[in-house]
């Protein structure tokens, strides 16, 4: 059941935890200006109206040995609704991809792909992605650097919103 409108307490909630979702309920009613019992109350319905989806670790993938990140645009030979399902079934099962998006246009698909090496990526290219069923080509964009990483959406706290 998803509220109708979120108030300025409701969106400063959202905001702060989406910074930081390890922040305590004590701490974080503060920041929103209530007393504790009705912030939990708030976090309680914001996440059961599926505001909040989930809490996650940030994972410095370096530090676990995955040293290579590649952006990988797929073309598919067909767009029937049964082989872009099949396909997303498919990359469900490949841990290296962490994030999948369709795409309207030249390209079908845009996977977030991690890998400890450009060897290990190029084994994942050639022995999974590129010999899955339906694909037609794929182009890599791998990338030399990281420099910005925002969780969710940009959420507007101001008093007028």
């Amino acid at each position: 059941m998803r509220r109708e409108k979120l108030d300025q307490i409701d969106r400063r909630i959202l905001d702060d935890l989406q910074s930081d979702g390890r922040m305590t309920n004590v701490e974080l009613a503060s920041r929103a200006g209530i007393s504790a019992p009705p912030c939990l109350r708030r976090v309680r319905a914001l996440e059961e109206s599926g505001y909040i989806r989930g809490y996650h670790a940030d994972i410095d993938p370096s530090l676990m040995g995955f040293g290579v990140t590649v952006f990988a645009f797929v073309g598919l030979t067909s767009q029937a609704e049964t082989d872009l399902v099949r396909f997303e079934e498919c990359v469900a099962e490949w841990p290296l991809v962490r994030e999948c998006f369709m795409l309207q246009g030249e390209t079908d698909f845009l996977l977030k792909v991690v890998a400890e090496d450009l060897a290990s990526y190029n084994r994942f290219l050639t022995n999974e992605l590129t010999a899955a069923q339906n694909v037609a080509h794929v182009r890599s964009a791998i990338t030399i650097r990281h420099s910005k990483q925002a969780f969710g959406v940009p959420i507007d706290t101001s008093p007028d919103a």
